[in-house]
């Protein structure tokens, strides 16, 4: 059933393919990057497949100078190449020797060396692409329920096409038991599990909040140094987004602590016990749980653009801020379908002077708020930005 919903990046990877001797897809575990390479693979011809994870293939690279010879002329993926870090030294030289593009696609759930190793060794070389569960933009109609679908149950294939919500909540639970108990140590991280798993609780908890790693450290009984390595850990699996304070505006005392966010909506809700739509309505979390919802689908199709959050010790405050060059754009991100802003957010505007700003919640359609303000629905912000 995955294969029913065309990804977005599938263009870009055969694009970034022949321009590129290797290309890397990195994102979280379960999230649709063999689906996709699959795809990607079959119309490439001649190519082969490895799973890292499979003992077998993983054999096949005992002598990978032997394999990689055998296939030279063939695309090559690496499924899960976390698995076997030590290859990216040796795809170097092979990829100097062959001197040509579509040499190799590579996957990969991160961990904490992955991207380091790979760009160290494959400098000038490797071009990277982060795959995403669903967005709302791979949705080919992307009605109301659509939206709220998504939004509830989050964009992991398996979640999002449950055959009910049951099966859904079930299957994150699942996902997030897996990834706790088998996931943490296999991506080479080195960390109690039980821990974790309620600091991830505890980040539920405070989504789309100012992230105190003093509290938090107090709560869990370790060091602001140990929030900091489980920080790193949900940052490095694309579990926890930390979004920084923007920092341009030098007159301003500027909020200057990061605030943290679940990356996907379903994962949050599950964290939550959050199981129907009912339950999400009358949860505290909803807007915040929007908020998320709404950047990480922004985000995902703001390329080249540097994500922030706006806010001063005034309360001056917009959620989130896009610059590139001299361009800012601005989002405030509301669940109301009457959204109303505060007098904060006009102050932050007069602040940052954005060339566009936005108010983005589940509307019909765009209508002017005030001024150059604009409120609008997901779906076309997602458009305008893909269209840059």
């Amino acid at each position: 059933m995955q294969g029913l919903i065309d990804r977005y990046l599938t263009e870009t990877v055969k694009r970034r393919l022949q321009y590129n001797p290797a290309v890397a897809i990195l994102g979280p575990r379960q999230c649709g990057k063999t689906t996709l390479a699959g795809q990607i693979v079959k119309k490439i011809a001649p190519s082969v497949y490895l799973d890292l994870e499979n003992p077998g293939d993983l054999a096949k690279l005992d002598d990978p100078l032997a394999f990689f010879g055998l296939h030279n002329d063939d695309l090559v993926c690496l499924d899960e190449v976390q698995r076997a870090p030590e290859i990216f030294s040796i795809l170097r030289s092979v990829i100097d020797d062959r001197a040509r593009n579509g040499q190799f696609l590579i996957l990969g759930s991160a961990g904490p060396d992955l991207i380091r190793q790979s760009s160290e060794s494959l400098a000038g070389r490797i071009s990277y692409l982060e795959l995403t569960p669903f967005l709302l933009s791979e949705l080919e109609a992307a009605q109301k329920e659509d939206v709220r679908r998504l939004w509830l149950g989050g964009g992991f294939p398996r979640s999002y096409l449950a055959k009910d919500l049951d099966v859904s909540f079930e299957w994150r639970q699942d996902f997030i038991r897996t990834f706790l108990e088998r996931d943490i140590g296999m991506l080479g991280f080195r960390m109690p599990p039980a821990r974790i798993g309620r600091f991830w609780k505890m980040c539920a908890h405070i989504h789309g909040s100012l992230l105190n790693a003093s509290k938090l450290a107090d709560s869990l009984g370790v060091s602001s140094h140990t929030i900091r390595s489980y920080i790193d850990l949900l940052e490095h699996t694309f579990m926890l987004r930390v979004l920084l304070p923007d920092a341009l505006n030098l007159k301003k005392r500027l909020v200057k602590s990061p605030k943290i966010y679940i990356r996907d909506s379903g994962i949050l809700h599950a964290l939550l016990d959050i199981r129907t739509h009912d339950d999400l309505l009358s949860h505290p979390i909803i807007g915040t749980s929007f908020e998320g919802f709404a950047m990480e689908n922004i985000l995902a199709h703001a390329k080249n653009y540097e994500p922030s959050f706006y806010r001063t010790s005034a309360g001056a405050e917009i959620d989130l801020i896009l610059r590139r060059g001299r361009r800012t754009l601005a989002f405030e991100l509301k669940s109301s379908t009457v959204p109303r802003v505060s007098k904060g957010f006009w102050n932050a505007l007069e602040d940052i002077s954005p060339d566009e700003a936005y108010v983005v919640a589940p509307v019909e359609e765009s209508y002017p708020m005030k001024g150059n303000v604009m409120v609008s629905p997901l779906q076309e912000i997602l458009a305008k930005l893909r269209e840059e």
